[in-house]
């Protein structure tokens, strides 16, 4: 259908049902073995933001119930089906199999590959402005509240102000960090060191313009954040794709997802992750997340031989030199823009 104009793709995948897309077999750990399935549910990302709720609930769920007829036990929303509405609920009450979004282990994947990245860039994340693009959400608000453990100038970004400044008064409570919070998206990426993004749009948000030499951007959101024109016309950003694992057995998924061979998405790995330690029980639903959900799945999946994959941006492998070429075409743009390296004013904690 790639030829077809994109209103008459959404009016034919509407009318279908779901789809067994593929049989995943090898997925093995020291502790046990399983198999899966793909299923497909068939709609864009637009009509799964723009069809009234209760439609796309319905597919969700005609989906979750096909996977369950196959025999799974436990079913991981993955994409959009994970945001829609209220984020699984919905989805587990109709179903009689257990069911994850699988943001739980995203969050801890995607925060160790972020501040993997920044460490590669020479970014010391204590003295780094860091932003996170879509705060409000489940993954998002969870990230926050972790990254102000760690970190000392952090703003908030996403459409909600009221919500946000919720968030940063529960994280100032929590851990004494004052935080900034703006709508403006171009603005706080432009001051930003680092940035995650978490958001739940279906178009991309951050542009090449909108980045400063050396940034670190880890974009955890599918669809991407960032625009495919930043990997053309940006070399001196290191963007990389967060929430991708290395799935221990010889695993063969059969459906290309764009991701070499034995790597997932993280949230399709927490499924497995929960299905291996035969945890067939309702884990990361709704909008609020914990941080003791977030180190419990990352020690359960450590436990099974899961791990973080290496650095890929723009669904291609980064090496280190590919990463050195990055730092030095930082170098020479900051130069070129007589932009110096120094430490930002100290913030209350």
């Amino acid at each position: 259908m790639k030829k077809w104009p994109v209103r008459l793709v959404e009016s034919a995948v509407r009318m279908l049902p779901p789809l067994i897309a593929s049989q995943i077999t090898g997925i093995s750990s020291p502790y046990g073995s399983l198999e899966g399935i793909f299923v497909g549910v068939s709609l864009t990302s637009r009509q799964m933001q723009e069809l009234p709720t209760e439609v796309t609930l319905k597919k969700i769920i005609a989906a979750g119930k096909k996977a369950s007829r196959a025999g799974a036990k436990i079913v991981g929303l993955g994409a959009m089906t994970a945001v829609v509405g209220d984020a699984g609920i919905t989805v587990a009450r109709n179903l009689d199999i257990a069911v994850t979004t699988g943001n739980s282990y995203t969050v801890a994947t995607a925060l160790e590959g972020t501040q993997k990245a920044a460490a590669v860039m020479g970014i010391d994340l204590e003295r780094a402005e860091v932003a996170i693009l879509g705060a409000t959400g489940s993954i998002g608000s969870v990230c926050a509240r972790i990254l102000a453990r760690k970190v000392n100038y952090l703003t908030l970004i996403a459409r909600n102000i009221p919500r946000m400044e919720k968030l940063a008064e529960e994280i100032f409570r929590d851990t004494g960090l004052a935080v900034k919070v703006t709508s403006n998206i171009k603005e706080a990426i432009k001051k930003a060191d680092v940035v995650l993004a978490v958001s739940s749009a279906a178009d991309s948000l951050i542009h090449p313009e909108d980045l400063k030499p050396g940034a670190v951007v880890c974009d955890v959101a599918r669809p991407r954040d960032v625009s495919a024109r930043v990997a053309q016309a940006r070399d001196d950003v290191l963007v990389i794709e967060g929430g991708v694992v290395e799935v221990p057995g010889d695993v063969e998924f059969n459906f290309n997802f764009g991701f070499p061979p034995k790597t997932a998405y993280a949230c399709m790995a927490e499924t497995m992750v929960l299905a291996l330690e035969k945890r067939f029980e309702n884990f990361s639903l709704g909008r609020e997340m914990t941080v003791c959900q977030v180190d419990e799945i990352s020690a359960l999946a450590a436990k099974h031989g899961f791990k973080l994959a290496g650095f890929r941006s723009f669904e291609r492998a980064l090496d280190n030199n590919a990463i050195e070429k990055i730092k030095e075409k930082a170098r020479l743009k900051r130069l070129d823009l007589g932009i110096t390296m120094r430490e930002p004013d100290r913030r209350a904690r």
